[in-house]
């Protein structure tokens, strides 16, 4: 497994941005296709966005499409998404999590991942 601890959330007005990092430990980083959760109290976690493994391929889920980007960097164990244009609704606990030998096929089926971060808070209100 890879343990996984997100940062960079907190509070931002509406149309603002903040950028979440997941920083992995252990040696199996490059192998695991990334994704970030979101969750609300009462709510299924949701699937917001993939990178695979193999090819950086990308996969994000509609409501954050054009606003948020996701991306790796294996050299440092990182993977980051960017949030642009945030939205009330946009509030949520964000989690990363990695499935090893992924290529995002399945990127929205949480048992797909074998590692999940802690969670990180982001709260967009005026």
């Amino acid at each position: 497994q890879v343990q996984l601890v997100e940062s960079g959330g907190g509070l931002v007005q509406p149309g603002g941005s903040l950028r979440l990092s997941c920083a992995a430990s252990g040696n199996i980083f490059s192998m695991s296709s990334m994704g970030w959760y979101r969750q609300v109290p009462g709510k299924e976690r949701e699937g917001v966005s993939c990178i695979s493994s193999t090819d950086g391929n990308t996969r994000y889920a509609d409501s954050v499409k054009g606003r948020f980007t996701i991306s790796r960097d294996n050299a440092k164990n990182t993977a980051t998404l960017q949030m642009n244009d945030l939205a009330p609704e946009d509030t949520a606990v964000y989690y990363c999590a990695a499935d090893l030998w992924g290529d995002c096929s399945k990127w929205q089926q949480e048992p797909e991942y074998e590692s999940w971060g802690q969670g990180t808070q982001v709260t967009v209100s005026s």
